[in-house]
């Protein structure tokens, strides 16, 4: 990968996610273009005409240069390129725009989890690139010094949706020289006998070159505790999975279940769009 986004409100937690892209960087010689997006209340569409005069803006602004210039001479970023981008705008739109401006790889960001009504009625920017973003996300959940990939969980249906993503997930395990674990989530709702589970699994992967992998068929109430339970039961290092991405209604009513593992997971976890 040639490109790494990485948001920064200039939290600790925000900071996890810049270390982490750092450590990936390095190994991948990659570019790291750190983001701030100055969200500013207003009373209209405008912020420099309605709420906010310039000698205001521009104060903030200079305070969040300060800062990111600060944050840029961090030590575990010697021998990485960076380039900063401070702009007025709503930080999913800035995200998602940079993203494309930029042509970035793989955007990381941090997620603190959400729960109750925060996590029902608001969601988090870091839900919402997770579910529009066309590049993978990493997201990371707590600070990562040694962040490695070495067992990495992969959790699918393996239907032929499936195929075009699982690309970028051997790619990206490639780097990393991870032990791929294939995984399906059996549940009372979705049941399949093992024979068949683990032939519909043989075929997909029998289209692909992977050599450091292994199946497995997980049983569980539902497929995020199954994936859940799993990781933890090997304690992997990363969960992946893919996104549809579901908008509107349609994602209300039948959730999505790579946002609830962003919310849950203690465990960073990579998502890649279908």
């Amino acid at each position: 990968m040639k490109k790494i986004l990485v948001p920064t409100d200039f939290s600790k937690h925000s900071e996890y996610a810049l270390k982490v892209a750092a450590q990936i960087a390095k190994k991948d010689n990659s570019e790291i273009v750190i983001i701030h997006m100055l969200e500013l209340p207003t009373t209209g569409s405008d912020a420099i005409s309605s709420s906010h005069e310039i000698p205001e803006l521009m104060l903030f602004k200079n305070v969040a240069i300060a800062k990111l210039d600060n944050l840029m001479n961090a030590p575990y970023l010697d021998g990485i390129t960076v380039s900063k981008v401070i702009q007025f705008e709503l930080a999913f739109d800035g995200i998602m725009n940079n993203g494309k401006c930029h042509n970035v790889d793989l955007i990381v960001v941090d997620s603190n989890g959400a729960s109750g009504f925060q996590e029902m009625f608001i969601g988090s920017n870091t839900e919402k690139v997770v579910r529009n973003s066309e590049v993978p996300v990493l997201v990371i959940k707590r600070e990562e010094n040694d962040f490695n990939a070495k067992d990495f969980v992969f959790a699918s249906d393996f239907s032929d949706e499936i195929k075009k993503p699982f690309k970028k997930v051997v790619d990206f395990a490639n780097k990393f020289n991870s032990h791929i674990h294939l995984v399906n989530i059996n549940t009372p709702n979705n049941f399949k006998s093992t024979s068949v589970a683990q032939k519909i699994m043989d075929k997909f992967t029998s289209e692909f070159e992977i050599n450091n992998y292994s199946t497995h068929i997980y049983n569980d109430i539902n497929v995020e505790k199954g994936i859940l339970h799993f990781a933890k039961s090997i304690n992997a290092d990363l969960i992946g999975m893919s996104t549809h991405g579901r908008k509107g209604l349609s994602h209300f009513f039948n959730g999505s279940i790579s946002e609830d593992l962003v919310n849950h997971a203690k465990r960073p976890v990579i998502t890649f769009k279908i």
